[in-house]
């Protein structure tokens, strides 16, 4: 028998050769509350919520890494058992299983939630099996109505709508936003139907969702681990079930008024004087500007990162580099990644201790070598290297206190970079797990250590900026999609990203504005980069080259400037919807699912989004300044003309350099702040008020 499910199978898997399971046994009350039924596979245990129904089945007691902030209350339920059927009934929940195949069938208030998938096939009664244990873990099929949309599994690129995709959990470092991989994922999904899907797990997971060489009306998901543990939930729309996942999973705080301003970056600085004189720029062209940022080569020796010192070749005094940003009122941000050279110190120091990932085979710490074929002469070859083992406490606290110094100095964020590196199953961690168990769950320990070194140490208050994430990681805000193509593909895909992540549970995003790699100095493309992204959580500038407005000629220093005001003047609207979305999980960016989820027109535009409650923000990803956007019924007032448009239409406007197409539900009023350069203008770094569109 055949049931290798690896990635490079799933496209085309042979279901008669993978046994279903069937109930055995006559279900039983535990002693939480939950019901335990066995099953030809093992017994499932079951638990009702009010938000819907956990399954777990198989290898319990495993590492899960906190990855849940709450253990919900279970509803105990009351069990109707016949030979072919077992109901079990929890206030208003149902569910119904059918014992030979196990099927089951969940409806809340008499109304179907979700059930097994109910694709037939000549052969066999069911297309996809029900439930199944494979060679790599556990299959589950779930049942996709004609038409249904499916949203979420974490940052992608391609359409928000997941149906028809064949998405894989699994953290990468994509190298770009052109391809299915990414960064940022998490399995959990929902349908404006009014259900949700999320696996408690830190393996990786494949879903089939509507994926026609499976089943074009089923969702499979392949969950690769010794155990499946799904929660299955309901909620009226999609904002409601995000609110249930983060119940679980946490909630993102509100990061610092400071953070909203503009960050400026590039890939980087080669030395103090380039570094400053960048600065002195800033602010002789009086770019609005809150955060610059020394990526990694800019502050660390290459060859012996990453050890939390500065490269002495170009640093002898940095606390006086640090003072003199400070004295222009500048934040600063510093790069890391979670590995050490080998041709460090520290990396023996920490082998000795335990504290890096080992290699099964020699006990000894583990050497990353890294992929040669990504670097080029900007991007230059990194050392083999040892990589931090979270999963060891004494690690944990050592890299988490190393932060210390550098706050003390002045630094006031953390770009946490990379963290995807962990895809060897020869490399052991603390915890005892290798391989894939540990991979995506490793950007979630690195992202919460360097978080909470933050919430500890910094003077102005915790904030993070992080490119690789999972599960849970909405709780470090805030995140970056990285290294994007410079071009126009790049920009559209890079928003649809942010709108996946934003309806995953995640509210805060920002892109690399410009875009990262293969920059053609396209003054257009960079305005309207810079233009769209006035509208997310966070605003950065960066990529390989310069990012200041004026390098790309008078008229993007225009427009761009032109924009970045907007940007200060929003921070009021942008600091009250980061503060509903610590609270709902709402995200800033509201793909229109999220936002209309009544209206199915609305749905289709997949690149325009509600910013916050009252702006509707509809980016210009071609050049010519052509734009099509679609306005759900009522009246609107364009920002800032106060033109008004009819709703329940298809509109096409051709935008001048320095027009957006933004629109406001007429008889909303959105609050805006003073001009300024940085948020040191403002009194005590918060929010202001100074007066309302439209007057």
């Amino acid at each position: 028998m055949s049931t290798n499910t690896s990635l490079f199978d799933v496209t085309a898997p042979n279901w008669n050769d993978i046994p279903q399971a069937d109930v055995t046994g006559t279900a039983s009350v535990q002693g939480d509350g939950s019901v335990s039924l066995p099953t030809s596979q093992g017994d499932l245990h079951i638990a009702f919520h009010a938000f819907g129904v956990r399954l777990r089945i198989g290898k319990q007691g495993q590492a899960d890494y906190g990855l849940l902030v709450s253990t919900p209350d279970i509803i105990p339920a009351d069990i109707v058992q016949s030979e072919q059927h077992t109901t079990l009934i929890a206030g208003d929940s149902k569910l119904v299983i059918t014992h030979s195949p196990f099927t089951f069938e969940l409806t809340q208030d008499n109304k179907t939630i979700q059930k097994t998938a109910t694709d037939g096939h000549f052969v066999r009664r069911y297309r996809l099996p029900p439930l199944a244990k494979v060679d790599k873990g556990w299959l589950l099929s779930l049942e996709l109505d004609t038409d249904e949309a499916v949203y979420g599994l974490g940052e992608k690129w391609g359409g928000l709508n997941k149906r028809g995709q064949l998405v894989r959990s699994y953290n990468h470092d994509a190298l770009g936003v052109n391809a299915e991989i990414s960064y940022k994922n998490t399995p959990f999904c929902w349908s404006p139907s009014g259900w949700g899907v999320f696996v408690h797990t830190p393996a990786p997971v494949t879903h089939a969702v509507g994926y026609a060489t499976w089943s074009q009306r089923a969702y499979g998901v392949l969950v690769e681990d010794e155990c499946l543990d799904m929660f299955l939930m309901h909620g009226e729309d999609g904002n409601a079930i995000i609110n249930t996942y983060t119940d679980l999973t946490g909630k993102a705080p509100t990061p610092p008024v400071w953070s909203l301003g503009v960050i400026l970056s590039k890939a980087y600085y080669k030395d103090v004087p380039e570094l400053l004189a960048t600065a002195k720029d800033v602010r002789d062209h009086k770019m609005p500007c809150d955060v610059i940022t020394l990526d990694g080569r800019a502050w660390q020796d290459t060859d012996t990162r990453f050890a939390f010192e500065w490269d002495p070749k170009r640093f002898d005094d940095p606390a006086a580099v640090i003072n003199k940003l400070k004295a222009d009122n500048f934040k600063v941000c510093i790069w890391e990644y979670p590995l050490v050279s080998i041709q460090h110190p520290l990396f023996k120091e920490m082998a000795k201790k335990g504290w890096l990932l080992k290699d099964k085979r020699t006990g000894e710490a583990y050497q990353y070598q890294w992929d040669m074929s990504a670097f080029a002469e900007v991007l230059t070859p990194l050392p083999e290297s040892g990589i931090v083992d979270f999963t060891h406490p004494d690690a944990y606290q050592f890299w988490m206190e190393s932060h210390k110094p550098l706050f003390d100095l002045g630094v006031d964020m953390i770009k946490a970079d990379f963290g995807e590196q962990v895809e060897d199953d020869n490399m052991l961690a603390h915890s005892g797990d290798s391989g894939d168990r540990l991979h995506n769950v490793y950007s979630f320990l690195y992202n919460k250590c360097v978080y909470e070194a933050a919430e500890k140490y910094s003077k102005n208050g915790p904030f993070l900026f992080s490119r690789s994430a999972w599960t849970g990681s909405q709780r470090f805000p805030s995140q970056w999609g990285g290294d994007p193509q410079a071009d126009w593909g790049g920009l559209g895909a890079s928003i649809r990203g942010a709108l996946s992540w934003g309806m995953s549970g995640a509210p805060y995003f920002a892109t690399d504005v410009g875009g990262f790699f293969k920059d053609t100095r396209d003054q257009e493309l960079f305005i309207r980069w810079s233009q769209a992204a006035v509208f997310s959580a966070h605003m950065r500038l960066h990529g390989i080259g310069q990012r200041e407005p004026w390098s790309y000629g008078p008229q993007a220093e225009e427009a761009v400037n032109q924009a970045l005001v907007l940007r200060y003047r929003l921070i009021p609207y942008i600091y009250n919807a980061m503060q509903q979305a610590s609270n709902t999980s709402v995200p800033l960016m509201r793909a229109m699912p999220l936002a209309f989820p009544n209206d199915r027109v609305a749905a289709a535009f997949e690149s325009q989004f509600m910013f916050g409650d009252d702006m509707l923000v509809a980016p210009c990803l071609k050049p010519g300044g052509e734009v099509e956007f679609y306005l759900p019924e009522g009246e609107w007032q364009r920002f800032p003309s106060e033109q008004t448009y009819q709703g329940g239409k298809v509109y096409n406007l051709t935008l001048g350099a320095q027009e957006m197409a933004v629109f406001v539900p007429k008889g909303k009023r959105i609050p805006l702040g003073p001009d300024v350069e940085h948020t040191d203008e403002l009194t005590d770094q918060q929010p202001q008020i100074s007066h309302y569109w439209p007057k």
